[in-house]
C-alpha cells in the first residue's frame, strides 16, 4: 500500500536524521568513487547452474545497486539489491564487515539507498545465489520511502507523473521500455538494410503541414515570427527525395494540439519513410514484411494477445477499399454507396452528424471512422480513399476521384497512413487552395498553402511512395498496454488538483 503523505513525511524526517548522523560520523553519503565491475544479471546467468561452494567462493564480485528489501537477523542481514539488469540477494554479516561499521553505518541504511558491495558468491540453504559481502559502501542516501506497489487510479497517475518510481519498483515497466527500444532498433535495422538513409528534419516549421491537425504555436524572438511545432515531417522528407535521397526515413516526435486519451498524447513518436520509384501497393508489401517480422522477433509468435483479443499478424493481411469496408462492416448498400442522398440518409440513420460543406468523400470518411474503424481488430489495409480527404496523395489514373492511399488498422486503431505521393505541382497547388478554403470556412485542421513545397515539386519529385507509422501504438499492441501513457516514459498530464 502506498504511504499516506503524513507517513511519508515522517519517514523522510527519520531518514534525514540518519543522513545527518552519518555525516557527523565522517561518512560521505554521496560519494562518486565506486565502480561496479559486473551486472547482477550477468552473475545470475553465469552461475545459474553452479552449485559447488568452493567454485562460488572463488568468484570475486564488485557490484552496485539499490536496496529493495532488508531482512535483519541480529548479526546477519539479508538484502535484495537491484541494478539496471536484475535483482540479487546480498548477505551482510557483522563479523565480516566489522562490528562498528555494521552498527553505526550499515544499520542506518534504508530501502531505497544505493550501495556498492564487494564479496564472493555462495548459495543459501534454499539454494538462492547470494553475494557474501566483505565490504559495503553507501553511494546514495535515499530521503524518501519507496512505494511498495501501485494500486488503483491514484497510483496509476503517480506512475505516469513520477515515472522514476514506476521504474524503480516495477521491473515489468523497465522491461516494457527495453522492448520499446528494441522495436525501434529493429525498424532502423530493417530500413537500413534496404538502403534507406536516416535523416533529421526541423521540429519548428514556418507553416504547419504534412497532416490534418491543429499545431502548437511558438514565437521566435530574434526572427520576430511565429513558428509551429511540427505535426509531421512529410513535406521536408519529400524535399530530400527531390534532392536525390531516394530512400529516406525519420523516427522522431510529432506534436498535435489535440485531446488526451488512451490513444492520444500531444507529442508522440512517428516513423516516416519515403521510397522513390515505389507506390502505395509496394509500401503495403514492405509494411507487412516489416511489422510481421518485428512481431515475431519481439513476441516469439505471429499471434499476439491484446487486451483479451487475439491478433494474428500472419501475412497476407486483408485489403479492402473504403467503399468495400462500409459495405462489409457497416451494412451500406453496395448499389447506392456513391449516391449523395443515400450517404446523408445512411449517416443520419447511424447517428453521424454531418457538417455543412462536407462533400461525398468527407461523409464516407466520417462514416468509416465512426462505424467501421473500431471493428478492424485483425491487421487490415483500407485503401483507395477519396481525393478530397487525401490532399497529399496521388490520384488514381483509372479513377481520378480516388487517391492511391491506404491506412493500416490493427486492434481497432489506425497504425499507419501511406500513399503514392502527389508529384504534380499544379495539382498540389490546387489542393492546397482547397484546403485554405476549408480553413477559412472553419476547419482548423485543414492545411495551409505551402509555396516552398510547391516550388520544390516544380523541380521534380520522382514517383514516390511514403508512409507514417505510429510507434507508440505499435508498442502498445506488442506489450499489451491499454494506454498510450504506459509506453511513453513521460506522458503529458493535466495539472494535479491541489
Amino acid at each position: 500500500m502506498t504511504m499516506l503523505p503524513e507517513d511519508e513525511n515522517q519517514q523522510a524526517e527519520v531518514r534525514r536524521e540518519k543522513l545527518n548522523a552519518l555525516r557527523q560520523q565522517g561518512v560521505n553519503p554521496y560519494p562518486n568513487d565506486f565502480r561496479p565491475e559486473v551486472a547482477l544479471q550477468t552473475l545470475r546467468d553465469d552461475y545459474a547452474e553452479v552449485a559447488d561452494e568452493a567454485a562460488l567462493g572463488a568468484v570475486r564480485v564488485k557490484a552496485a545497486g539499490r536496496i529493495m528489501l532488508l531482512r535483519s537477523f541480529g548479526k546477519l542481514t539479508f538484502a535484495t539489491l537491484r541494478d539496471g539488469s536484475a535483482d540479487l540477494q546480498i548477505a551482510v554479516q557483522k563479523d565480516a564487515v566489522g562490528a562498528e561499521f555494521y552498527q553505526e553505518v550499515f544499520r542506518k541504511l534504508d530501502v531505497g539507498d544505493q550501495v556498492g558491495v564487494e564479496g564472493t558468491l555462495f548459495r543459501t540453504k534454499t539454494h538462492e545465489l547470494t553475494i557474501r559481502v566483505s565490504r559495503l559502501q553507501l553511494l546514495t542516501k535515499s530521503l524518501r520511502p519507496l512505494p511498495e506497489k501501485f494500486h488503483g487510479l491514484e497510483e496509476v497517475e503517480t506512475r505516469y507523473r513520477q515515472r522514476y518510481l514506476d521504474l524503480i519498483v516495477n521491473p515489468e515497466s523497465r522491461e516494457l521500455f527495453r522492448k520499446r527500444s528494441r522495436i525501434i532498433r529493429m525498424i532502423r535495422d530493417f530500413l537500413d538494410n534496404r538502403g534507406f538513409l536516416e535523416v533529421e528534419t526541423p521540429m519548428m516549421h514556418p507553416i504547419p503541414g504534412g497532416a490534418a491537425a491543429r499545431p502548437f504555436v511558438t514565437h521566435h524572438n530574434a526572427l520576430g515570427m511565429d513558428l509551429f511545432l511540427r505535426i509531421a515531417p512529410e513535406l521536408y522528407l519529400k524535399q530530400l527525395v527531390v534532392g536525390g535521397f531516394e530512400r529516406v526515413y525519420e523516427i522522431n516526435r510529432n506534436f498535435r494540439n489535440e485531446g488526451l486519451s488512451t490513444r492520444h498524447n500531444p507529442e508522440f513518436t512517428m516513423l516516416e519513410f519515403y521510397q522513390a520509384y515505389a507506390d502505395y501497393r509496394d509500401l503495403m508489401d514492405l509494411t507487412e514484411e516489416m511489422v510481421s517480422g518485428i512481431v515475431e522477433a519481439v513476441t516469439g509468435s505471429l499471434k499476439v494477445s491484446y487486451q483479451g483479443k487475439e491478433i494474428d499478424f500472419t501475412p497476407p493481411w486483408s485489403r479492402l477499399d473504403l467503399a468495400q469496408a462500409l459495405i462489409r462492416h457497416a451494412g451500406a448498400d453496395p448499389e447506392r454507396i456513391a449516391d449523395r442522398g443515400y450517404l446523408e440518409a445512411f449517416a443520419k440513420e447511424r447517428g453521424v452528424e454531418l457538417k455543412p460543406g462536407w462533400d461525398d468523400g468527407k461523409i464516407q470518411l466520417e462514416l468509416f471512422e465512426t462505424q467501421v474503424e473500431h471493428t478492424l481488430i485483425q491487421p487490415t489495409f483500407i485503401l483507395d480513399y477519396p481525393v478530397s480527404v487525401s490532399p497529399l496523395s496521388r490520384r488514381s489514373d483509372a479513377r481520378p476521384a480516388i487517391a492511391e492511399r491506404f491506412e493500416l488498422f490493427i486492434g481497432g486503431w489506425e497504425i499507419a497512413n501511406a500513399f503514392s505521393e502527389l508529384n504534380d505541382a499544379a495539382d498540389q497547388a490546387d489542393r492546397f487552395r482547397k484546403q485554405v478554403e476549408a480553413r477559412d470556412a472553419g476547419d482548423h485542421e485543414a492545411m495551409h498553402f505551402d509555396a516552398n513545397y510547391v516550388r520544390a515539386l516544380e523541380y521534380g519529385l520522382p514517383p514516390t511512395g511514403g508512409e507514417g507509422i505510429g510507434i507508440d501504438r505499435l508498442v502498445m499492441l506488442l506489450t499489451d498496454s491499454p494506454s498510450i501513457r504506459d509506453v511513453i516514459l513521460f506522458p503529458q498530464m493535466r495539472p494535479k488538483a491541489g
